[in-house]
């Protein structure tokens, strides 16, 4: 009962998460620290040895992502979530480990009380999280903040199927260019159908690692057409960390 009470109270209050900000959006890390990437020699399994500012990423308790179980869980049940998106402008910039679509203000999170401002949403190939061992052909990752700076991100699996808001994301070539969509987006179109969804607390999957990160993971899969899939998989290559183990969190569930 601890537990999930100690879990419930981090969610909806938040920490302050070490953070890189680049363009004026949350990114994911980068900065002046020692390059890092997702192949054989500075992956995943070296990221803590590449910087010191990288130890968490091999010490941390609380490491994000996990495998998740395909149905709700006995833990407990999370704090109400209120999703407030609209279509706005956005700029999706080629990141090199991901593309990343900075937001315009207005897209709002509101979990147990406390608002998030959505700052912006970017991509991994294939799925970072698991349900069940199954991972998908991508994740997306809706990053939002607080007044007191604590993160919140919104997960949600892709799977190969209907076109969505993935469809409408250009791909510009080189690293660190950037393109605007065509049309407005609305965030609420990355999201599918079942708003159910598990919530723990988490890290950065990307160094620093840092813990301190609420995760809303929702439980079904949202869609983009394969050839979508296939074109960003084709020009990031795989871009997902390996599964952390639970450590004893408490895993809680919400509709």
């Amino acid at each position: 009962m601890q537990r999930i009470e100690r879990a419930r109270g981090i969610f909806v209050a938040g920490c302050v998460a070490a953070v890189l900000m680049t363009g004026g959006a949350l990114a994911e890390g980068g900065g002046e620290h020692a390059a890092w990437d997702y192949g054989t020699a500075h992956g995943p399994e070296h990221w803590a040895d590449i910087d010191p500012a990288y130890a968490t990423c091999r010490t941390g308790a609380r490491q994000s992502p996990i495998d998740l179980p395909d149905a709700g869980t006995a833990d407990g049940a999370a704090p109400p979530l209120v999703l407030d998106y609209r279509p706005g402008a956005a700029t999706v910039v080629n990141l090199g480990h991901t593309l990343q679509a900075n937001v315009a203000a207005g897209n709002r999170l509101t979990v147990g009380g406390v608002v998030y401002e959505l700052l912006q949403f970017h991509v991994h190939t294939p799925s970072e999280h698991s349900i069940d061992g199954r991972h998908f052909p991508m994740e997306a990752h809706l990053v939002h903040r607080n007044a007191e700076g604590g993160l919140a991100v919104v997960g949600v699996l892709i799977d190969a199927g209907a076109a969505g808001v993935i469809d409408e994301l250009p791909l510009p070539d080189a690293v660190g260019a950037s393109a605007e969509p065509d049309a407005a987006l609305d965030p609420t179109h990355l999201l599918p159908a079942s708003r159910a969804f598990h919530a723990f607390e988490g890290s950065l999957t990307t160094p620093p690692c840092s813990e301190g990160v609420q995760w809303i993971v929702m439980r079904e899969p949202a869609t983009a057409s394969a050839e979508a899939l296939a074109r960003i998989a084709a020009l990031l290559g795989p871009t997902n960390r390996p599964v952390n183990p639970l450590n004893g969190r408490a895993l809680l569930s919400g509709e």
